[in-house]
């Protein structure tokens, strides 16, 4: 029998509380890490140019993104092959060293290496995750249980910046790593205790292991070129090599899975509207999103002169509406279907993006918020629906992939949005010939906000189009 047929009602809250610590955690993880760099760059200064230094630590956030959208595929089929649970818990062991050694490091070179083990512990979190909660909610709370994942989601991005600040001047920024120990054990106990052990339907599939390092190198050169494009530049050889092998490296990933008789990425998924288009709504969801994460700092700390404490303030509004909204519409769309409500929320997000994109140097701070507060609410009520269609509509053995599929989804969208965003940021200052603190940096922002409205928009009616996501039966 299925998880969702046995467990009681009360047992797959228990679930949901576990893999929401988990959740909670590497996002509170991954925007803290973000606010202490300064601080890392400073202790490591030692020789070279400031520049050089900023350079080099910047490869602490740079490696965790390629390491971890590179291995999501992989853990996410390695979890349909071997049971979801024992490649959870794994990743939750990995990440939890990981960060003691991150403490640790003594080195710029060491914390960066340290950071590529930790990513690979969260992209065995994020692979399995989701998978794990649809097996073991009903189909009729599968938008709830994964709304409310995606709150801890939000609610982590939305405290980390403020508590990796205050916990870095209070205990230094090790201690920054060293809270996942203890939080990481509570989160393991509870795993073990309240997470229903697998029933892999397909144990004699082997796993494709060249169709795994493929994608890896594909994925990393791209996301590489894409993340240092508006860098080096996107003429310079070095983008171009990277882009260009990267869609080489990927073309012959597709071959090969398209051959393979246990393939990692099962093509035939895509063929079903009802997964393939929630898979595209994701991403461009994803583009929008942090095409504004990318833009709002220029806006509010050189257009507008805040301190980050005062930015980060503001900006919090955005990631506290989606955290209030997004169980809401989970839940709704359990009753009323994934189509509109996704649809609907694509919608508010654009209207949100281009109230931001009027935004100049004497709006006043209550419409800033407002603003960020109409982005959140149309991506909160659109993810939870989307992500319910995407897991619906993937065949159970096939849970996995799917649930790496969506979190490459997000990563490969952070990247083409700060891609994308940072590209017409910076073309509409060369061409307005003055410095950013003109206003030129208005211009700016306000061309790139209407480019986010755009893919807000894009998504709206790709989610619109798919019709009633259907399931896919188990092969």
């Amino acid at each position: 029998m299925e998880h969702n047929e046995t467990l009681n009602s009360n047992h797959k809250w228990w679930v949901l509380l576990a893999i929401g610590i988990g959740t909670f955690m590497t996002a509170l993880d991954t925007s803290v890490v973000n606010t202490i760099l300064p601080v890392i760059t400073k202790e490591f200064g030692g020789g070279g140019s400031a520049s050089s230094q900023v350079a080099q630590v910047e490869w602490v956030v740079t490696v965790y993104l390629l390491v971890l959208s590179g291995l999501l595929l992989s853990f996410g089929r390695l979890g349909d092959l071997r049971g979801h649970k024992m490649v959870y818990l794994s990743g939750f062991g990995v990440f939890v060293a990981a960060s003691m050694l991150c403490g640790l490091s003594r080195s710029p070179l060491m914390l960066i290496a340290c950071r590529a083990v930790q990513a690979l512990g969260a992209a065995m979190l994020a692979a399995n995750s989701p998978a794990i909660l649809t097996k073991n909610f009903p189909a009729a709370q599968r938008g709830q249980a994964l709304g409310l994942q995606a709150t801890m989601t939000y609610l982590g991005l939305t405290f980390g910046p403020s508590f990796g600040g205050w916990l870095a001047e209070q205990a230094g920024w090790r201690a920054v790593f060293y809270i996942n120990v203890p939080v990481g054990a509570l989160a393991i106990w509870l795993s073990l205790r309240k997470i229903p052990a697998d029933t892999v339907r397909h144990p004699q599939e082997r796993f494709d292991i060249p169709g795994a390092l493929l994608f890896m190198a594909g994925l990393s050169m791209l996301l590489l070129g894409l993340n240092q494009g508006h860098a080096l530049g996107w003429g310079s050889p070095l983008i171009l090599g990277l882009l260009g092998g990267a869609v080489a490296v990927l073309g012959l990933f597709l071959y090969v899975e398209w051959r393979s008789p246990a393939p990692m990425l099962d093509l035939r998924m895509f063929q079903n509207a009802g997964f393939s288009l929630p898979a595209l709504s994701a991403v461009l969801n994803y583009i929008a999103v942090y095409s504004l994460i990318f833009l709002m700092p220029f806006y509010l700390i050189q257009g507008r002169g805040l301190t980050p404490a005062q930015a980060g303030l503001i900006l919090t509004a955005q990631p506290i509406a989606m955290a209030l909204i997004a169980p809401l519409s989970g839940t709704l769309s359990d009753r009323v279907g994934t189509r509109w409500p996704a649809a609907l929320g694509m919608l508010v997000m654009a209207g949100g993006l281009v109230l931001m994109s009027r935004l100049g140097a004497e709006t006043p701070w209550t419409s800033v918020a407002l603003a960020l507060a109409v982005v959140g609410v149309g991506t909160g009520t659109f993810i939870s629906p989307n992500n319910s269609a995407l897991m619906g509509a993937a065949p159970r053995p096939r849970q996995g992939i799917a649930a790496g599929i969506l979190a490459t989804a997000r990563n490969l969208g952070m990247v083409l949005g700060v891609g994308v965003a940072g590209a017409i940021f910076t073309t509409v200052l060369t061409h307005a010939g003055a410095d950013v603190e003109s206003q030129a940096l208005f211009k700016a922002v306000q061309a790139s906000l209407l480019a986010a409205a755009g893919f807000a928009a894009l998504s709206a009616a790709t989610s619109a189009l798919r019709g009633k996501a259907q399931k896919v039966a188990a092969p």
